[in-house]
C-alpha cells in the first residue's frame, strides 16, 4: 500500500524473508489495490485543494503535475488503446509507474472507474508476476545462460 514501493517492493521483500510466494503475491496485490478507489475518487480533489497551502503546497503540486503529466503522456501514446496503455504503465515495474500513479492518471484523464480499476488490477498482477520471477532469480539465470563468455 505504500506509495512508490507498492507491490514492487513487497514481493522481493517477502521472497527475501523466505515467505510463501503465493501468499506474498496475493497479499501484495490486495494491499496494492486497496487504495485505488480512494485515489480515483478523492486524490485529484485533495491535491487541487492542497496545492496552494503553505507547508504542503509544493508536494501536492508536484503530485498533481506528475499525475497530469503521466496522464497526458499515456493518452498521447495510446490514443484509443488507453486501457492497454494504462495496464502496461502499471504492469511494467519501473519507478513511478505503479497503481497509485496509474490510478491518478486515469482520474485525470476522466477514464471511467470500472475500466480504470480493471486495467490497474491487471497491471498490478503483471507487475507481481515480473517481480516474482525476478525475485526468484529467473532473469539472473537467463542472463547467465545467454551472456557472452
Amino acid at each position: 500500500m505504500v506509495p512508490l514501493i507498492e507491490l514492487r517492493g513487497a514481493v522481493p521483500f517477502g521472497v527475501g524473508m523466505q515467505l510463501d510466494l503465493f501468499w506474498v503475491y496475493v497479499l501484495a496485490i490486495l494491499g496494492n489495490m486497496l487504495p485505488v478507489p480512494f485515489i480515483y475518487f478523492f486524490a485529484r480533489k485533495v491535491l487541487v485543494w492542497g496545492s496552494d497551502k503553505k507547508f504542503i503546497g509544493k508536494f501536492f503540486k508536484f503530485c498533481l503535475e506528475k499525475g497530469e503529466k503521466g496522464g497526458k503522456k499515456l493518452q498521447a501514446k495510446a490514443g484509443r488503446g488507453l486501457f492497454f496503455a494504462l495496464l502496461l504503465f502499471v504492469g511494467i515495474p519501473l519507478p513511478g509507474t505503479g497503481a497509485w500513479t496509474g490510478t491518478l492518471a486515469a482520474s485525470m484523464l476522466d477514464m471511467d472507474f470500472k475500466s480504470s480499476v480493471i486495467a490497474v488490477m491487471l497491471g498490478v498482477i503483471l507487475a507481481g508476476i515480473i517481480m516474482g520471477l525476478a525475485s526468484m532469480g529467473l532473469f539472473g539465470g537467463l542472463s547467465a545462460i545467454f551472456a557472452p563468455k
